[in-house]
């Protein structure tokens, strides 16, 4: 399959959707972490099995949900900070469409090598 290119307008389109897909990761990320500090303060054969059963679906429920961000052809950059680029052409250069959690919609893009902090305002 290649690569899909966005313009600003399905970019958007399609942002609610991966924004619940965000939503579901960044929630399974927060309920790794905890289960996995558990299981590094428990002692051998006190439910270790469990918790690593636990640990395994919740990764596996992660993958899933990755991947549906993966296959609309999105670029999950950072789950913490919810940054999503979609790529696309403006001026008839490759950039990525760079969204950030807490905008309201995509406002800006970088370059393919610049990266969040070489942002700039769509125009």
């Amino acid at each position: 399959m290649g690569k899909k290119y966005f313009t600003l307008s399905e970019a958007q389109a399609l942002l609610p959707i991966i924004q619940v897909e965000l939503h579901h990761l960044q929630r399974l990320q927060d309920e790794f972490q905890d289960k996995y500090v558990e299981l590094r303060t428990m002692k051998d054969g006190e439910g270790n099995f469990e918790l690593e059963c636990q640990l395994e679906f919740l990764q596996m429920e992660a993958n899933l949900h990755f991947n549906n961000i993966h296959n609309q052809g999105v670029q999950l950059k950072d789950v913490e900070h919810g940054l999503i680029d979609f790529p696309a052409w403006i001026d008839g250069q490759e950039v990525l469409l760079c969204w950030k959690q807490g905008e309201d919609q995509i406002e800006y893009y970088h370059g393919i090598h610049e990266g969040f902090m070489g942002r700039k305002k769509i125009k």
